[in-house]
């Protein structure tokens, strides 16, 4: 199997009734990557889906698998399969007649539909199971199945429509890394939605970060954490205090913010000038505890107010004589923490980002009031 490059080229998607699920976009998806697009529900990501696999037709644009037109092109003839949420295993069909039923349509003798779907079932580990039921297995054994079936039509790329939402967590962290080997061997190229960031930054060569309807930005997981390019991608990927304000100065590349906190200073990728409305993020990671030699620079008193325990790590929680809360993320190394008394905390310029100033997404809490 080989996989082929995905273009999007101006590709816009408008229902009847007015609403534009995709705003104007361009996207080229190397062959043989996996790639995921990752974003909050409705923000679009699985109409682009839905749009490379031919099921539906952009307003405007066009999408090119391995530089051929797909305009005109039915689902059944490009070089896709598609994997949704819900797999739709045949229950009373044994485990490799599951695989090799899209053989069967193409009109492929049984006997090279069974050797081919059990060189699938090699391929997913699961070759002792071909004769059982799928209700026999678990429910990770019943998604490499529906891998195997897709990649028994030999696509040259593979769609996967957030395949583990169902599954539990340590199910799904160890369906992450067998969908990542799958994918090393087979070479296809993997087009992965998810909403979850984890799933994003532990399987995939590059992501795309989409918010209503609009890719945000496009990057390796290092460079979506680390270098974000607008308030939403910062907000969106990871954990991040964020403090807002206004430009007040330039340093090289570096820009100084007006903050309730005071004065901060982080870098400036996207060019911001003197009196820009902006905002400041900084991990939770950079934070840490400012001795009285340490510099003034990024230096902010906060109280801690609460210390949650995540085993091997410490998320702390202080709140500063403004009333922003901000989280320290360290180490545990089982050291007390002065929850009664004023800290110093701080962090390094380096590790802050000024981004323009624009909608941020949304939280748990949020989420869980709506």
């Amino acid at each position: 199997m080989h996989g082929k490059d995905v273009r999007l080229e101006g590709v816009q998607i408008t229902y009847p009734n007015g609403f534009t699920a995709v705003q104007p976009t361009d996207l080229t998806i190397k062959a043989g990557e996996f790639f995921s697009i990752l974003g909050p529900s409705g923000c679009g990501k699985t109409t682009i889906l839905r749009t490379v696999s031919g099921f539906v037709e952009p307003t405007a644009g066009r999408v090119l698998i391995g530089g051929e037109d797909m305009r005109g092109i039915a689902p059944n003839g490009r070089p896709t399969a598609l994997i949704f949420q819900n797999l739709a295993l045949f229950p009373l069909m044994p485990v490799w007649e599951n695989v090799a039923f899209g053989l069967e349509s193409r009109g492929v003798p049984k006997a090279a539909r069974r050797s081919k779907a059990l060189e699938l079932l090699d391929l997913v580990a699961l070759r002792d199971q071909a004769d059982k039921k799928p209700g026999e297995l678990s429910g990770g054994q019943r998604q490499r199945v529906a891998i195997a079936r897709a990649l028994a039509v030999e696509p040259a790329v593979l769609l996967l429509d957030e395949p583990l939402s169902a599954l539990d967590l340590k199910l799904r962290q160890h369906m992450r890394a067998e969908l990542r080997e799958i994918q090393r061997k087979t070479g296809v190229t993997f087009i992965y939605i998810t909403h979850d960031q984890g799933e994003a930054l532990t399987m995939s060569d590059r992501i795309a970060v989409m918010n209503n309807g609009v890719i945000e930005q496009v990057g390796t997981g290092d460079e979506i954490y680390s270098e974000p390019r607008t308030a939403f991608a910062a907000s969106f990927v990871g954990e991040a205090n964020q403090m807002q304000g206004r430009v007040c100065g330039l340093d090289g590349d570096m820009a100084v913010i007006e903050t309730a906190q005071g004065r901060l200073l982080g870098r400036n990728p996207c060019g911001l000038k003197d009196g820009d409305e902006a905002m400041l993020f900084v991990r939770p990671e950079a934070l840490v505890w400012a001795s009285s030699r340490a510099p003034d620079t990024n230096r902010l008193i906060a109280r801690p107010v609460r210390r949650d325990l995540e085993g091997s790590f410490v998320n702390i929680v202080l709140r500063t004589n403004t009333g922003a809360n901000l989280t320290m993320h360290q180490v545990n190394t089982g050291a007390e923490i002065d929850m009664e008394s004023d800290a110093s905390v701080r962090f390094p310029c380096e590790q802050a980002v000024v981004l323009p100033k624009g909608p941020l997404a949304q939280t748990g809490q949020e989420l869980a009031a709506q």
